[in-house]
């Protein structure tokens, strides 16, 4: 039996991969223990790429929907027929009546990133989205408002520091998320075994938080008084230290003013944490030889997600653990887009335009995805009525599914680049079927630039894709060059000219010369050399350079006009028996479409409310028995585990679930359906500064089923 390597994509820690291989058939998937980076880590989701690949259910063929029958057509046919009716849609009714929206496997594919701006060039939409909206958006408006640009995403210096301070993240579920690690738990432990210190702040007690030195419960959408309160205690006790960077910095005296607002005494009762507590956290943060914070999902997907990324910046800045080692710095990716987009001139952009119905901003070309629905439901001038979804399932991952679920029913033509019929595809009118997994070639062009430790991967196909599949970026650009053939989307023979040479060009080819004019000037030849991956060294201080001239800004009047806001927040009234809804990832889970996986998903119900026993007790609730959640926008009933891991008045539902909705074809998630944590989160709540959705906080009421 011979054994081959390959690259993990399922998620962000870009773990290495020993593949076996037999008659050209893919056998057992262990961890690479040669691999620098990851060091032989895998997680139970490796072994089911094999599972995807072979999957009964996945489309090997374009399919179009006729009446309630699926049948299969040529490519030929297919981009024919998706070209002329998109394009008719964009010619009676403007560029913007096309909608796009890109799933979270996107960055996952180097193809499809590199196609994805050419495709929109081509479409010409403003009506785009994407998951950035229902996840990370909040950090890159802070990385745009203080850095001037809208990747450059600092990430924890883990393997160096001495207090890693980690907020609204669950690593040893998630892998790392916006901080590629690899073997996270080895790293974390390393971190202890050296004297460090881990504090987890999170209104659960989850894998990481059960793992650390301390665990904070912090009531949801708090983050950012919790942030403010450790920043009034360093400026309190003159710990401020900017280092290298006091003489670029600006708004250092506004951000001084800022954290007086709020004391710890003052957000104590609101956070759920004593202030003497919180002055023990900044003593011990600011007193640390290196020290970083660290916030993701639950800290950013709030009410006030964007506040909290950025405190979490001006926290590490005013520390002197900003662009330091041990702290929070910047990686130096082999094919850097940050300075691919700084030459460019395309550093990102915000609130240039806004949602037609409710005026939310875009971010960097794209509207918040809370706003889908009601964009294809609001008859007038500028409605959505066509979409082109890829590798994505809004209705399952984006708040308010349900309404979402209807209006998709409404659109005059769909299509959709996907593996599967899905929740969400089971709406198109054609389904364009792409290659996965061991089938195609993999580097990681976005996760290396948040990588704790420079390196870099590129591992060849293991096996050839099924005959009547393409590559993403095959798809995308042939779907954009047939909409332009029928006349829709962005004129210009220049364009045209340029779309056809990079077809030509293609994925492989743009991704080597990335590499040969990055910062390391590597070849892709020479990467598939050392099909292990290349340890490019420690994280090195660089913020300066990256800045190109431009200054540090601390304080940006975008946030200190949200403060208000925030502060408003603190006249509510405390919470009384009231209970909120927050979610949590699942280590053998990612994205819904992995519930299709037979071993993902045997074993103990894997879709269950975390209640905590008080809680249970007074709504009567049991372990083991079913519960009925309801909040503004819908209703589910979900198995019952009484826990004391989750805060009183906070109860967990896991995301990407949900999977009972005829049309799908997805049998072995039907058989595990779960139900739907979306079905329940609100459109209409949104992190009003960003547009980011409120995914975490949701009121809701739970009574026995």
């Amino acid at each position: 039996m011979a054994t081959a390597l390959h690259t993990c994509m399922l998620c962000e820690a870009v773990c290495g991969l020993t593949v076996e291989m037999e008659d050209g058939k893919i056998g057992r998937v262990r961890g690479d223990e040669d691999d620098p980076f990851s060091r032989g880590h895998i997680c139970p989701k490796a072994a089911a790429i094999a599972d995807v690949q072979g999957d009964p259910d996945r489309i090997l063929e374009p399919q179009r929907r006729e009446g309630g029958r699926w049948q299969p057509v040529s490519w030929a046919a297919a981009l024919e027929e998706a070209g002329s009716r998109l394009a008719e849609v964009q010619r009676n009714h403007g560029r913007n009546a096309v909608a796009v929206y890109l799933g979270n496997p996107t960055v996952h594919s180097y193809s499809a990133l590199l196609a994805t701006p050419f495709f929109n060039r081509a479409m010409g939409t403003r009506s785009r989205f994407s998951a950035t909206s229902v996840d990370q958006l909040p950090h890159m408006l802070a990385s745009l408002e203080m850095f001037g640009h809208q990747v450059l995403l600092p990430v924890p210096d883990v393997d160096r520091t001495q207090y890693f301070l980690m907020l609204g993240a669950n690593p040893l579920a998630s892998n790392g998320s916006l901080m590629t690690a690899g073997g996270i738990a080895r790293r974390l432990k390393e971190l202890r075994d050296r004297g460090g210190r881990l504090v987890v702040v999170d209104p659960r007690r989850t894998e990481t938080a059960a793992a650390a030195d301390q665990h904070l419960t912090i009531r949801p959408g708090t983050d950012a008084l919790f942030l403010l309160a450790l920043l009034h205690v360093v400026f309190e006790r003159r710990r401020v230290d900017l280092r290298h960077l006091a003489a670029c910095s600006d708004g250092l005296a506004s951000l001084q003013e800022a954290a007086a607002r709020f004391p710890p005494e003052r957000v104590s009762a609101h956070t759920g944490i004593a202030a003497s507590v919180i002055r023990e956290v900044a003593g011990a943060f600011v007193s640390a030889p290196a020290a970083v914070a660290y916030g993701r999902v639950g800290a950013c997907t709030q009410e006030f997600g964007g506040l909290a990324a950025w405190l979490i910046v001006a926290l590490n800045a005013v520390t002197g653990n900003l662009d330091r080692e041990g702290g929070f710095m910047f990686s130096t990716p082999a094919a850097d887009l940050v300075g691919l987009a700084t030459r460019t001139g395309d550093r990102g952009h915000f609130g240039v335009w806004r949602s037609r119905v409710r005026g939310l901003p875009e971010f960097g070309g794209e509207l918040p995805s809370a706003t889908l629905a009601e964009e294809i439901e609001t008859p007038g001038e500028g409605r959505i009525r066509a979409l082109v979804t890829f590798a994505g399932n809004p209705v399952l991952s984006t708040p308010n599914g349900g309404r979402l679920d209807r209006a998709l029913s409404r659109l005059d033509y769909m299509v959709s680049i996907d593996l599967y019929r899905n929740e969400t595809t089971r709406h198109a009118n054609l389904i364009l079927p792409t290659s996965f997994g061991f089938e195609r070639d993999q580097y990681d062009l976005a996760f290396y630039a948040l990588a704790v430790r420079n390196a870099a991967r590129y591992a060849r196909p293991l096996v050839r894709p099924p005959p009547r599949v393409r590559g993403d970026f095959e798809a995308l650009m042939d779907l954009a060059l047939a909409v332009r053939r029928h006349g829709g989307g962005r004129k210009g023979r220049a364009l045209g000219l340029a779309l056809r040479a990079v077809r030509t060009l293609g994925a492989r080819r743009f991704l080597d010369l990335l590499l040969r004019f990055g910062p390391h000037r590597i070849s892709l030849r020479k990467l598939a050399q050392n099909p292990h991956g290349l340890d490019l060294g420690p994280l090195q201080p660089q913020l300066l350079s990256r800045l190109s001239g431009r200054r540090l800004q601390l304080a940006p009047a975008l946030f200190l006009r949200d403060l208000d806001r925030l502060a408003a927040s603190l006249e509510r009234p405390a919470p009384n028996g009231d209970l909120v809804l927050i979610g949590r990832r699942a280590l053998r889970s990612n994205n819904s479409w992995m519930h299709n996986s037979e071993r993902l998903v045997k074993g103990p119900e894997g879709c269950a409310l975390l209640v905590h026993p008080e809680d249970a007790a007074a709504r009567g609730l049991r372990e083991g028995g079913r519960a009925k959640v309801a909040s503004r926008v819908g209703t589910v009933e979900v198995p019952v585990a009484v826990t004391a891991d989750v805060m009183r008045g906070v109860v967990s539902l896991p995301h990407g679930w949900g999977h009972a909705r005829a049309g799908a074809s997805l049998s072995v998630a039907a058989d595990h359906p779960g139900a739907s944590l979306n079905d329940l989160t609100d459109d209409q709540a949104v992190d009003a500064l960003s547009g980011n959705a409120a995914l975490n906080g949701v009121p809701v009421t739970v009574t026995p089923a």
